[in-house]
Order: structure tokens, then sequence, then C-alpha cells
């Protein structure tokens, strides 16, 4: 009987940054648990692709153009859940990313846009569906934070700041949001999606990164959405708040991008 409380029959989960890498994993996943989803990044033909990929599993889905560093784009990607698929019990938080920059190059406008792209965008996002995500007593939030947001790590002072404040964010939620709203985190190690993949086509980088990291490999998009799947479903019933790590077992930075010297 454990098994079934991984299920999400009946459910319908909202996925940002859905076009490609985790979002597009995490969306499949959901839909294969039994979940409904709403598919929401920036290039309309990626999430079309996506939603396509749901609907072979036998589920609904609904492709949203979404910026989510708009507003009005995140106001309206809720109505579109909402009305296209009936309810709303899922939110996943996956858009944001930075590239990395030493300090003295990152700008005042670089560092806020960082802030705004990868914490208040799920900060919003969060209010706007906590009232659909209550009305069955059963919703649950998972933000997609990174190991940057724990580990020091030359050049990512705009990434890494944005995402300590999303895990941050995450605990500081959930006690006001329970128990109707659960509430939790995965910070990411290095999975191999296509920003990562332009970094790993050098070999020594590859094996530098994989010879660092416990579990001697680069991870994978199905990876975290596993652990999502397991946040999203009654199987962490009694979980919020927590920041999970799906890392390969990192403890420290497997490489480390140059950086002039002060």
């Amino acid at each position: 009987m454990v098994l079934e409380r991984f299920r999400l029959d009946g459910k319908v989960a909202l996925v940002t940054g859905a076009g490609r890498g985790i979002g597009a994993a995490t969306a499949l996943a959901l839909a294969e648990a039994g979940a409904d989803v709403a598919c929401a990044a920036r290039t309309a033909a990626d999430i079309e692709r996506t939603a396509s990929a749901v609907r072979e599993r036998g589920r609904r889905a609904v492709a949203v153009p979404t910026d989510v560093t708009v507003t009005t784009d995140l106001e309206r990607l809720v109505a579109a859940t909402v009305s296209e698929l009936g309810r709303l019990d899922v939110l996943v938080n996956n858009a944001g990313g930075w590239l990395p920059r030493p300090l003295l190059e990152t700008s005042e406008r670089a560092f806020e846009a960082a802030l705004r792209f990868n914490v208040t965008s799920a900060f919003l996002l969060t209010k706007l569906a906590v009232p659909h995500l209550a009305a069955h007593g059963e919703g649950s939030v998972v933000n997609i934070s990174s190991r940057a947001a724990s580990m020091v790590q030359p050049a990512f002072v705009a990434y890494a700041t944005a995402k300590a404040a999303l895990s941050m964010m995450t605990r500081a939620m959930a006690p006001e949001l329970a128990p109707k709203v659960r509430v939790n985190a995965i910070e990411v190690g290095g999975v191999e999606t296509d920003a990562l993949a332009q970094v790993l086509r050098d070999g020594e980088t590859r094996r530098r990164l994989e010879e660092n990291t416990p579990m001697r490999r680069v991870g994978h998009p199905d990876d975290v959405a596993a652990a999502v799947c397991y946040l999203a479903s009654p199987a962490s019933g009694w979980v919020t708040g927590k920041v999970f790590e799906v890392d390969g077992g990192v403890e420290a930075p497997a490489f480390t991008v140059p950086y002039p010297p002060l």
C-alpha cells in the first residue's frame, strides 16, 4: 500500500521552466505518477513539446508561455491552469539559473535580476497559487534550489545568494502554510542540462566533475524529477519546510570557475 502514496491521480501540477532539462523531466514524471500538468516557460515550442509528451502518457496538459519575471504573466499562468485543468495541487518553481561572473564584474542590475529570476518569481507565484493549493487541504510547493546555496564557490555571488534566499524562503513559508500546503526545496548538484552540457563538452572538466562527485557521475534530470515526485505526493505528507540535497554526495564544489585575483 505504500506505493499508492506516491501516486498523484486526480491532481494537477504546474511546473515552470518545463520546456527542457529538469523542468521537462519533472513534468513527465508527475504525469507518469498520474497528474495533469500545466507547462510554463518562455519558449512556446519547448513547452508544447513537453505538453505533447504528457498527453502521450495519458494525462491532460496545457502549455502556457510565461516569463516568470513578469507578474502579469504569473497571474495569467495560474488562471489558465485552473481554467483549463480545473484545480491546482502541486507547484514546482523550477525556472531559474544565472551564469557565473566574478564579484567585481557583477553589476547592480545583474545582481537584482538574478534575485528576481530565482527568488521573487517563486515568491509571487506561490502567493498566487496558495488559495488553489489550499482548497483541498493537500497542496505542495517544491522549489528547485541549488547546492550553490550552501557551498562557497567563486564567481557565483549573484546565483548563490539568490538560491540561498530561495532555500531560506522555503523554510520561512512552511509554518505559515501548514498544514494545508507543504513547502519544500531541492538543492540540486551538477545535473547535465543544456547549460552544463556546454561545459562538459570539455573532457577534462567532465572527468574532474565525475571524480570529485562521490557517486562518480553527473546528475540526470530524472534524478531530480524523482525527488520532486516524492515531495509532491502524499508519500511526503509529514514533510514540510525541508531542503533536500540531490547532488551525488558532494560536500564541496566539484570544480571551480576561474576568477581574477584582487
